[in-house]
């Protein structure tokens, strides 16, 4: 029987991403101990489940139907472990989670390692990065993304706020070059920009009329990571973008000063993303309840 699961499992995952080599990489298996877990489910079963060929593969007739019938059989498997796991106390095994970078260590890492310490049997797998990752195909149960969410039928997601961006420098900076009151006064100043996809991100700012208007800055710094840009702000190189819970962390310190608060439009929303499914096992609920408790009061605490 654990054998006939382990070949229908390996079976979907190579329909599923297309590719015995990515099913393999999923899988933390060599695409030939894959192949071999074909072979053997065809001979078992007597029939050909995929056609081959060096560039692509595709499902027989046969495969289809019993490709079918174990999506709907490991679902009712899924239902069965999701079952007992409400059963339990305490959320258990591994959860992989993907997390920008600056959000991510100042603000959802902390609540994570929280997680961690009230569940010992919990395992937890954090990987901070700003690149956008895929959430199925690269096995995260969770993401935490920062802006607009692409629309999926296959994810769903719980809103954590919203997150303004303000203008900030180093005491030092402004103590040297002024402080500027609206968007006019921007021009001259020396810029630390928001790199992304290797273009500078513009500067569209609230001013003091409440219009939304275009800064005429010119960047001489970049970066494409959001604590250089702070690195760069406390050495006193110039006005930095910032996202404001994470000005108001070095403004508290007296390290830097907000010049013009929650300025830049639009805003960013900040969600908790996973792949939909009728059941959500126990580990992947208790992260999402313990975000969505703890994260809101993290950016509001920039409001205060």
């Amino acid at each position: 029987m654990s054998d006939m699961l382990d070949g229908v499992t390996t079976f979907v995952r190579v329909v599923e991403t297309g590719s015995f080599a990515l099913a393999a990489e999923r899988m933390h298996l060599t695409r030939s101990a894959v192949g071999k877990v074909i072979v053997r489910l065809e001979k078992r079963l007597g029939v050909r489940l995929l056609n081959r060929t060096t560039r692509s593969q595709s499902l027989t007739e046969d495969g289809q139907a019993y490709y079918d019938r174990c999506v709907r059989a490991l679902a009712e498997l899924e239902a069965a472990e999701a079952d007992l796991d409400s059963g339990r106390r305490e959320p258990k095994g591994r959860l992989r989670v993907s997390v920008p970078q600056a959000f991510g260590h100042h603000c959802v890492a902390p609540v994570l390692m929280g997680l961690a310490r009230q569940h010992p049997q919990l395992k937890i797998d954090i990987s901070i990065t700003d690149r956008f990752v895929d959430v199925i195909e690269e096995g995260f149960d969770l993401v935490v993304r920062v802006g607009p969410l692409a629309d999926s039928t296959s994810l769903a997601a719980r809103s954590l706020g919203v997150q303004h961006a303000s203008i900030g420098a180093s005491p030092a900076y402004l103590a040297r070059h002024g402080t500027p009151r609206n968007v006019e006064d921007l021009r001259g100043h020396t810029v630390v920009a928001y790199l992304r996809a290797g273009a500078a991100q513009p500067w569209d700012v609230v001013d003091t009329d409440g219009q939304i208007r275009r800064a005429q800055v010119q960047p001489q710094l970049g970066f494409d990571d959001m604590q250089g840009i702070v690195d760069a702000a406390l050495a006193g190189f110039g006005l930095a973008w910032l996202p404001s819970w994470l000005l108001a962390r070095y403004e508290r310190s007296g390290e830097l000063v907000t010049v013009m608060e929650n300025c830049f439009r639009p805003s960013q929303e900040i969600h908790v993303v996973w792949p939909k499914s009728r059941y959500l096992a126990l580990k992947t609920r208790c992260a999402i309840d313990a975000l969505v408790a703890e994260i809101p009061a993290m950016l509001d605490a920039a409001e205060s």
